[in-house]
Order: C-alpha cells, then sequence, then structure tokens
C-alpha cells in the first residue's frame, strides 16, 4: 500500500469564510489524497459550517481528486446528538470515521474507518474492530513506536489502513465539560461560542506561567506540535500507511507540501525537517510520545536506535 499524505479533521471553530477559504486552498494547491470533514468536537458548532457549506466542500475537494472522510463526533451525549449521529452514519456512499463507539450502534457493520479519537491500544481491539467493518485505523498520538509497530503487524495481517499523526497539536483528553466556557465563567450550554476566539485552542499555563497545555472546548490538546518528519522513514518501516496533518492556522499549504516531498522521496527528511521551522510557528515542536519520553519533549535520537 503507497504511503499517503492525508488532512485530519478541523478541531477548531473557525469563522465559516475562513473555512470555506482554508478547504478551496486544500482543494487547488495542497498534495494531500484525504480530506477528513465534520465537527468533531461540540455538535452546537454544526449549524455555522457543516449544515450550510459541508456538502459544497466536499463536492469541489472530490472534483480537485481528493477522497473526502465524514467524521463522527467525539463524544453523544444527549438526544439530539444521537439523532445527528444517525442520520451520520446513514448517509449513502460517503466514506465514514468513526470517533465514538456510539457510532457502532448505527452502522451495522457497514465499512467504515476509525478515527484518533477512538482509542485502539492493541492487536485484538484492532481485529475485533476490524470484524465489525472497520478497513483503516488512525492511531491516538500518544503511542510509542514499540506500539505502533504491534499494530503495524496486525494491520499488514488484516489488510487495513493504518494512519499517525506527524504534524500538529496532538489531541489529549476530551471531557463533558467544556473548559473553554469554564475559563471565561460561562455554562456550557451558554457559552456563546467563545472558543471561536481561539483558532489554535487556548493555552494553558502552569502556575510560573510556562505554557504547557491546549483547551479548545471539550478537549485538551498538547501545547506542542507534534513532528515526526524525521521519523517519516521508521514509520513506513512498521506499517503506516497513511501520514495526517492537522489543521492549523499556519500556512497548511506549506506544511503539507513539506511533508509531502519527504514522503515521496524528494526531499531528505533533515532538510524537510528545517524548512518546516522556518514556516514562523511559535510553539515548539515535540515528538516524545513516539520515542518512550514525555509527549511534550523533543527528542533527536534517530529512530534505528529504538528498533
Amino acid at each position: 500500500m503507497a504511503a499517503e499524505l492525508t488532512l485530519g479533521p478541523n478541531l477548531f471553530h473557525w469563522p465559516a469564510e475562513m473555512k470555506l477559504d482554508f478547504y478551496n486552498r486544500i482543494a487547488d494547491e495542497s498534495p494531500v489524497s484525504t480530506v477528513y470533514l465534520g465537527e468533531v468536537i461540540c455538535s452546537k458548532r454544526t449549524p455555522f459550517f457543516d449544515d450550510h457549506h459541508l456538502d459544497k466542500v466536499a463536492d469541489r475537494l472530490e472534483k480537485a481528486g481528493k477522497k473526502v472522510v465524514f467524521c463522527s463526533f467525539s463524544e453523544v451525549v444527549i438526544k439530539r446528538e444521537r439523532n445527528l449521529l444517525r442520520d451520520w452514519a446513514e448517509q449513502e456512499g460517503r466514506d465514514l470515521e468513526v470517533n465514538n463507539t456510539a457510532a457502532l450502534l448505527y452502522l451495522k457493520n457497514k465499512p467504515h474507518r476509525i478515527g484518533a479519537l477512538l482509542n485502539v491500544y492493541n492487536e485484538d481491539t484492532m481485529a475485533y474492530l476490524h470484524e465489525q467493518g472497520a478497513n483503516h485505523f488512525a492511531l491516538l498520538p500518544e503511542l510509542p513506536r514499540a506500539a505502533v509497530a504491534k499494530l503495524g503487524e496486525k494491520a499488514a495481517e488484516l489488510g487495513v489502513g493504518l494512519e499517525v499523526q506527524v504534524f500538529g497539536r496532538a489531541s489529549l483528553a476530551l471531557s463533558a465539560r467544556c473548559y473553554h466556557a469554564r475559563a471565561h465563567a460561562r455554562t456550557k450550554d451558554n457559552c456563546q461560542f467563545v472558543c471561536g476566539e481561539d483558532l489554535d485552542g487556548m493555552t494553558l499555563k502552569t502556575m510560573d506561567e510556562k505554557p504547557f497545555l491546549t483547551v479548545n472546548g471539550i478537549q485538551t490538546l498538547s501545547y506542542g506540535y507534534l513532528d515526526l518528519m524525521p521519523d517519516i522513514d521508521d514509520l513506513k518501516s512498521i506499517g503506516v500507511t497513511h501520514y495526517r496533518v492537522m489543521p492549523h492556522t499556519c500556512d497548511m499549504i506549506a506544511v503539507t507540501r513539506l511533508f509531502d516531498d519527504v514522503l515521496q522521496g524528494r526531499m531528505a527528511p533533515a532538510e524537510g525537517d528545517a524548512k518546516l521551522r522556518e514556516l514562523g510557528i511559535e510553539a515548539p515542536f515535540v515528538n516524545g510520545f513516539y520515542h518512550g519520553r514525555s509527549g511534550h519533549t523533543w527528542s533527536d535520537r534517530a529512530a534505528a536506535e529504538l528498533a
């Protein structure tokens, strides 16, 4: 299976016009082969974009030769969300990515993908979900190399795709509470969509004012940007077939072109990583999880040392 570059779902609450412009540029200028669409964090955001623009964006991307995958919510709490989830699962002729086990109830063994927000830690879980219709697995970014390698072996045995996030803030946790609303002394039901004020998430600092985590509604993300560009050759060797970059407000066209150049062997990983650091991303780059260290750290160790 040839290595492919993908664009994960946009986790943030961007204005509709900003999202439209973003996906139009992805369609016209980015080398990604697959684009994941749909609100995955908060169902209250769906009227702003998904209800009015999602199909139009999907059509534009497909006409540009991109595969489009529609993502489910990461949490399903109230009846309205269950109804929306059922409608999502009943789409015909669409590739679907599951981010919550509640969605499996409605799929009835239809072919689908497993998203990184639905944790798959071991081979038995992968095999079970494959029996239920899963044909592609996106792994959560906190898995170390040894675990990715084991899952890579199982994915090859089952003949399914294996996807790993290689760029962007990493999702760490989800909660029924909305941290964004709470930080502004608001309730979840009366949040006034304050998450829209932080286009890459709200920085959470330690007591000594050091940035540490990022808040995005009900989601906690890393502050640093995951960067596995130096490890792409190693990821290929352990069975990873798809390489996911996550949307941010930085120059995502430049980001995806650099990753594609490295992925396709047109540029050495070291050169690509040096160019990535020239794009002006203010947060640090991290890769600790993959290298078996604390996730917020950076390791320069060669991947071969971890084998």
